[in-house]
Parts: C-alpha cells; structure tokens; sequence
C-alpha cells in the first residue's frame, strides 16, 4: 500500500495541498484493509494502560473525520489520532488554508478546526468497533461555542465506547482563542469538566492534553502542574508553532497559521524534555514536531517522549517512512544494547541546561 502511495507522491505535489490530501484519504480509503507485519517485540510500548506494538503514531490532522484509521494502522503506525473533531459541524478558514514550505520540508496551516461534526465520525468509529488497533479521538470546540470547556466534555461523551484515548486539543493556532484555553484557572477548569465526563462515560480510558510549543516556561510550569493536579493520563508535545524562523527560505514563510515539519524540530523537542522535567515520571510524554527519520525519532524518545506522532514529514517522506523509522529505532536499540523504556527522557537533563533554540 505504501509503496503505491509513495510512488504518487510526486504527482500530488503537483496539486495545492488541500487537494493532494483529499486525494489521499480517498485513495486510502479504497484500498482494500492490510494488515501491518508484526513489529519488533523491542518496539512495544506500554503508556497509559495501553499496549502499543511500536511508539510510531500517526498524529491528528491527517484523518480529521475518522475516514481511514485501519489504512493508517495498516501502513504500521502503532496507534492512530483522528480529528480534530468539534460537536456540530465547520467549515474553518476560508482556503487557501494549506501551504507546503517545499525549500524547508515545512508546512503552515490554518484549517481552523474544519470538521464535520460528532455524528459522522462517530457512526465510521461505531462501523470498526471490535477491530484490533489503538485509535485515539481528538476533541476540540465550535469556533462560535459559548462555553468551550462543555464542547471538550460533548467530545468525550460522543465518543465513549468507541476511542482508545482522548486527547483535548487546547493549542491550534488557528481558532481564536483557543490558546486562552491553557491558562491556568481555563484549563483547570476544562480538564475537570472532561475527566468528569470521561469518568461517567468512559471510565478507564485515558485523556492526553495537547499544548503549544510557544509556552513560555512559567506558563509552561502552570500548565503541567494543572495537569497533574488533575490527574490526566499523559501530554502531547507539542502541536504546531506561531514562530517563523529566520532560517525559513519559502516564498510562504509570511503565510498565517501554524509552521510545522522539519523548523519545528529544535523548539518541540525542547519543549519536550522541559515537560519531561516538570512531569517528574507522573504521566508518559507524547513527542510531536519536525520528525522526518530515524534519528529524529530516537531523539524524541531521548528528550522525554514514551510515543512520538508525525504528520508534516510523510508530505515529504510517504508512508515509507514508518518502517524505516521502526527499522532504525529497532537497530540502535540492537546497537546499544538497552530496551526503549532506558532511553526515555535521558537526554532530557543535558537539553534544559543549553541555550534555548532560537
């Protein structure tokens, strides 16, 4: 299935973006279900009181409906993320939304959230119900909700019985004021009305909260202790960023939104191993941004990251990316002679003490 995928990849490119990825979940969707070889017993993970066969995710924003989850399972993604998914339906940004950064293997996006509602994805996870596979559900909130906190709760009891996990999605860029939602007395009160929901609707499955690599560290430092204090199951680190580097070369650095793919690689990761500090072991660590091979990989898991997700990189990559990922990760474990749990945050000391990525 990859193979195929990949070989089409430069001829999508030759579409706008928005496009190109629609073309995409429908051919996934036609193919008819794989299933991945089994992994390396090396690469399993167990995080959250879930097993995962390989820490590889695939991370929310690719199947934004819920259309292909068993095509990204297929394709041996350990655990697949769909959304995000906001109660009613839609549309998000006016398009052009979407723009690859070609010069810095780098997307910006600003979707703002476009989904179809609750129901539709629900009834594609209600038709998979009982197939093997680890599929999480992204909840955010309507661009226009009067109280957003109650969308994230919606989110959760809509999807009870049919997510592995839940994560709230608190930092997209690309909604006004969401962000707002990861100050402290907002999101403490988001992350109580959510696990109260998931406590009476699905007790046991885990919540992860998403947050923005821009945090400043002390805004950095409320966040995490809200989340211990509130007892969620693990973090996501990190989603897109409102920074432009001045390394960027693409006619569309300037564009609004989101920058993520490879530019994002330095700061998410960094902010990985200062929430990995914070985290203190109470929760496992998601580590999301600019992974495009092997060694970025491994270096996610170094900083802090139990599972890492990507995205941006199979623009770039294609599917083929994952087992080489796997492949590289199950080499260097081979090569050092330790498990995957041993690597988990011992770098993360060394990085907090270097100069902040600029």
């Amino acid at each position: 299935m990859s193979s195929l995928l990949d070989l089409a990849l430069p001829f999508a490119r030759l579409l706008d973006p928005e496009t190109a990825h629609g073309l995409s979940i429908r051919a996934l969707a036609c193919l008819p279900p794989r299933v991945a070889p089994a992994d390396d017993k090396r690469l399993a993970v167990e995080a959250f009181g879930l097993r995962f066969p390989n820490p590889v995710g695939l991370a929310a924003g690719f199947d934004k409906e819920a259309e292909v989850p068993d095509a990204g399972l297929g394709a041996g993604f350990g655990f697949v993320e769909v959304g995000t998914i906001t109660p009613r339906p839609q549309p998000g940004n006016p398009r052009p939304r979407n723009f690859r950064l070609v010069e810095d293997r780098a997307v910006i996006n600003r979707y703002g959230f476009n989904s179809g509602g609750h129901g539709p994805a629900r009834a594609r996870l209600t038709a998979r119900k009982g197939r093997p596979g680890i599929v999480g559900v992204n909840v955010g909130a309507n661009k226009d909700a009067a109280d957003r906190a109650a969308d994230y709760a919606a989110g959760i009891t809509a999807f009870a019985g049919v997510a592995s996990y839940f994560t709230a999605n608190v930092s997209s860029p690309n909604t006004p004021g969401l962000r707002d939602l990861q100050e402290e007395r907002a999101l403490d009160d988001l992350l109580a009305r959510a696990l109260e929901a998931r406590d009476r609707a699905a007790p046991g499955v885990p919540v992860l909260l998403k947050i923005a690599p821009d945090l400043a560290l002390p805004h950095l430092d409320a966040v995490v202790g809200v989340a211990r204090r509130r007892g969620v199951e693990g973090m996501i680190v990190s989603n897109t960023t409102i920074a432009r580097p001045a390394s960027l070369r693409s006619p569309h650095r300037g564009e609004a939104g989101g920058l993520s793919g490879r530019p994002l690689f330095a700061l998410s990761t960094r902010m990985l191993a200062e929430t990995y500090v914070r985290v203190e072991g109470a929760f496992p660590l998601v580590g999301a941004g600019g992974i495009d091979s092997p060694e970025t990989a491994f270096a996610k898991i170094e900083a802090g990251a139990s599972l890492i997700q990507l995205y941006s990189s199979l623009v770039y990559e294609g599917l083929g990316l994952v087992p080489r990922i796997k492949d590289g990760l199950r080499r260097r474990l081979a090569r050092e002679g330790v498990a995957l749990k041993d690597v988990v945050g011992r770098a993360a000391p060394r990085l907090v003490a270097e100069p902040f990525p600029a």
